[in-house]
């Protein structure tokens, strides 16, 4: 039954628009927020209000492929508070790639058949909040599902290092490693990072990234070597962790967060280390798995549920502050996912 809270056409919408280019590290004078009314439905579309934006790396790079001003992009996860689409009923949870905006009218079948993971419905998963649905049960989990387990291919007693460990893909890059049998060495930005993921989410070393000598700390971690890697930052990092690989190792390459604010990038050349040691590197985009979307899903709610995997989130309260949160997680303040809570 499709049923009617109140007239779409007497909602002012919040946004916020990208009216700067990103030069180094993003900025409050990058963004501006603004209001916009919204239409009255019409057949087949919704209005769908925010309730959690999600904060993440990729935005900053893909912004650099839109011209200001437009509006700033983003996952949200959403309640339906007004439908003229059956399948789309009042109070449903969605998944949407609307934008840091608070509310948006659309037609979400018509979004669906061009592109499925831009919109749908998040089933429910018992008590979990329906924030995970940006994280662990959406992109970031998925990214760790397909990405970490179809490419990197963990085997049981191998040694797997992560970059970015204690962010909303690292994290649950080690967790799933463990379930794998593996070993777990990540690296982070600082010491309570470290204890962290050490403590709370069962890595077996935590190495901090700012601090001197990582050669030889992660020597002294990995000392029978490393088989797989999961990059999330790029960079020099990455370059001292392919010279202590083992032969055939493979490496997934999700992100380069540490050139993200940086115009001229400069790492040192790995060609040798991937020709003696015969690594192999593969990057992705997770919605290669669009079609596999919620078997990811499933199987990452149901280690939640099990017990098998823990979940950590830094929530910032207030649609107002999305920039700053934006800003906070580049500068690596998050624990887990980072979202904004409307």
């Amino acid at each position: 039954m499709i049923r009617r809270f109140f007239s779409s056409n007497l909602i002012k919408a919040r946004k916020f628009m990208y009216v700067k280019e990103f030069r180094g590290e993003p900025t409050a004078a990058n963004f501006d927020l603004v209001e916009e009314n919204l239409p009255a439905l019409k057949d087949g579309e919704v209005l769908a209000q925010a309730e959690y934006l999600s904060i993440d790396p990729y935005m900053r790079p893909y912004m650099m492929s839109y011209k200001a001003p437009c509006l700033m992009i983003g996952g949200q996860m959403a309640k339906i508070v007004e439908s003229k689409n059956a399948d789309f009923p009042v109070d449903s949870t969605i998944f949407g790639q609307f934008g840091w905006r608070s509310h948006t009218v659309l037609n979400p079948t018509e979004v669906q058949n061009k592109a499925f993971r831009d919109c749908y419905i998040l089933p429910k998963y018992g008590n979990l909040p329906t924030s995970l649905g940006l994280g662990y049960l959406g992109m970031p989990g998925n990214t760790v599902y397909f990405g970490f387990l179809e490419i990197c291919q963990p085997k049981e007693g191998e040694t797997v290092v992560v970059t970015g460990a204690a962010g909303a893909v690292g994290t649950l890059v080690g967790q799933v490693a463990k379930l794998k049998g593996c070993r777990v060495i990540g690296f982070a930005g600082s010491d309570d990072k470290c204890k962290w993921l050490e403590t709370e989410l069962g890595f077996d070393k935590a190495i901090n990234y700012k601090t001197k000598n990582l050669y030889r700390q992660l020597k002294d971690a990995a000392p029978k070597g490393i088989d797989c890697y999961f990059d999330n930052v790029g960079g020099e990092i990455s370059s001292l962790i392919f010279s202590q690989m083992n032969d055939y190792g493979r490496i997934s390459v999700c992100g380069a967060i540490s050139s993200y604010n940086t115009e001229i990038p400069k790492v040192p050349a790995v060609q040798t280390a991937f020709v003696f040691k015969q690594l192999k590197m593969e990057g992705f985009l997770v919605w290669r798995y669009t079609d596999r979307w919620m078997e990811g899903i499933d199987q990452v709610a149901k280690w939640i549920q099990e017990g098998k995997v823990k979940y950590n989130e830094t929530i910032t309260e207030g649609f107002e502050n999305t920039p700053q949160a934006f800003i906070d997680m580049l500068r690596g303040k998050n624990f887990g996912k980072a979202v904004v809570k409307v």
